[in-house]
């Protein structure tokens, strides 16, 4: 089975090489997620340049790669063919502007709240997005695909496949890339294998003049240095009206992808990043990408992960990375141009067999089925639309999960005390869940004239919890019965109104915790 070959420590040399490795994956992937914006070629790369040299500058997680993403992409292209590649450099700026906020405020510690199913799914979903993003490359552009007057008709997998030749040369410069990265660590380590993997494929293509697709055949990445530039748009409400909805889609895929990689590097690194400083650096990264002509962009799974693997950890190679990359476009272009497709195919190969959690096939029948369905159900949302929805679709239903299950642990408890008084004692957590149930499971006209409702194992959690005592003490004081809460918060009390003198709350014995409501603060 493939593996990364992981270094846990971080040296000058293995930064300089991995950022090299990861700079030669860059061009065509910010050249081609250029494409589905609807831009120049230029400006994908000069954004791949300035969000990843100033995240690595600043950000909150040393080593992890940041550039333009296929999930950005996707969501500004309309933007673009509406209203202009303008609005986009504004709309960039104004995204940037929100990531910091959501830094500033700390946001970004709410990705703790992602559950661990949610993070499988959210990785094979990546995963099975990059495998998929390579097969374009494996057809003819302008031609129908094979699935062409079906209803999968113009979708990622449908390819105008190679034919001959072709299709087996390039098949087996992969297999070659593939076969390279995976054995060479096992020989040596004294530099990385994806890079020698490139160089390799790259000279046997030049030395024999194979016939293969090359980055060249994408887009010429010639140009100059990124000049600061204002967005040539009216600055007015209508304005701000048409971009607020894309820079606030844009900020929140941006920062869940961040964060989420940041996540994963952690624990291939077994250390921790920052992530409301991650927050902040991928801000001011956008910001200063909208004023020099980028599209925007974020941190990168697929390119992270080779960096991992090539012994990238410190900063430097996040900024030799981006350094190298603008050397590619100021002075190295015709070199690079001269790269087989099929040697960054095969890199991006690698990383998704790596990235997959395989465990998944092996685990999924051994978790509760809530969360085999949870992963699944990210993984498929994740390669269907986009990683900010499959996440939020993950965290929706692991919590209706969570709420369900815990509304079954309320348990109460009836007896009648030495004084005739009927007692109920409450075991569990009443919350919006379990409050249907909790209402159900009292008498009231049956019940002696004395009631009591101890709360000492119950937590009260909510609103639609509070409103279900005041429901149950208006259902006693109509009946005529004397009703007492015990062991109940003071905040509790203070929203139990309809009940008047009937109802008897004790005080001493409450404990000291508060309800998240509204209403209190």
């Amino acid at each position: 089975m493939f593996e990364f070959h992981f270094s846990k420590v971080a040296s000058f040399k293995n930064d300089l090489l991995s950022g090299l490795t990861v700079a030669l994956a860059l061009v065509p992937e910010a050249v081609a997620f250029a494409f589905v914006a609807g831009v120049d070629p230029l400006v994908g790369l000069y954004a791949a340049f300035m969000v990843g040299l100033i995240t690595a500058c600043i950000g909150g997680r040393p080593g992890m790669i940041s550039g333009v993403t296929g999930a950005l992409a996707v969501v500004m292209v309309s933007l673009v063919a509406d209203h202009g590649v303008e609005y986009l450099f504004i709309t960039v700026v104004l995204m940037g502007l929100l990531q910091i906020t959501a830094g500033v405020l700390k946001l970004g510690k709410f990705i703790r709240m992602v559950p661990y199913p949610v993070m499988l799914g959210f990785v094979n979903g990546l995963a099975i997005v990059i495998f998929l993003a390579q097969l374009g490359q494996f057809g003819e552009a302008g031609q129908a695909g094979w699935l062409h007057g079906t209803f999968m008709q113009d979708s990622i997998v449908d390819v105008a496949w190679l034919q001959g030749e072709q299709l087996y040369m390039l098949f087996g410069l992969v297999l070659l890339t593939m076969f390279i990265i995976h054995f060479l660590p096992r020989l040596t380590k004294a530099l990385p294998s994806s890079l020698v993997a490139i160089l390799v494929v790259t000279a046997l293509v030049l030395g024999l003049d194979l016939n293969t697709k090359v980055v060249g055949d994408i887009a010429s990445i010639s140009g100059g240095l990124p000049s600061f530039h204002v967005p040539v748009v009216p600055f007015n409400l209508e304005t701000l009206f048409i971009i607020l909805p894309y820079a606030f889609i844009l900020a929140a895929i941006g920062l869940i992808e961040s964060l989420l990689t940041l996540r994963l590097i952690d624990e291939i690194t077994e250390t921790r990043g920052r992530g409301n400083r991650e927050c902040i650096g991928q801000g001011v990264a956008n910001t200063f990408t909208g004023f020099f002509g980028g599209m925007g962009g974020c941190a990168m799974i697929g390119q992270s992960m080779i960096n991992v693997n090539s012994g990238g950890r410190g900063r430097l190679s996040g900024i030799s990375a981006a350094v190298y990359l603008l050397l590619f476009i100021l002075v190295g272009s015709t070199l690079i141009e001269q790269i087989p497709l099929a040697a960054l195919i095969g890199v991006m190969f690698i990383v998704v067999i790596g990235t997959f959690e395989w465990s998944s096939f092996r685990i999924v029948g051994k978790v509760p089925r809530s969360d085999a369905l949870i992963l699944v159900t990210v993984s498929a949302v994740t390669v269907a639309t986009d990683l900010a929805f499959a996440v939020i679709v993950g965290v929706i239903i692991s919590t209706l999960v969570f709420a369900w299950e815990h509304a079954k642990f309320i348990r109460i408890d009836a007896r009648e005390d030495h004084k005739g008084s009927t007692v109920y004692a409450v075991t569990g957590p009443l919350f919006f869940g379990s409050a249907t149930s909790f209402l159900e499971r009292f008498d009231p006209k049956n019940d002696n004239d004395d009631v009591v409702i101890d709360f000492a194992r119950s937590r009260v959690a909510d609103h639609s919890a509070l409103e279900a005592i005041d429901t149950l003490a208006e259902r006693y004081l109509n009946a005529g019965k004397k009703l007492h809460l015990v062991h109940l918060s003071e905040e509790c009390r203070k929203l139990l109104t309809k009940a008047g003198n009937l109802v008897e709350v004790n005080v001493i014995e409450d404990p000291k915790y508060f309800v998240a409501e509204d209403s209190l603060a």
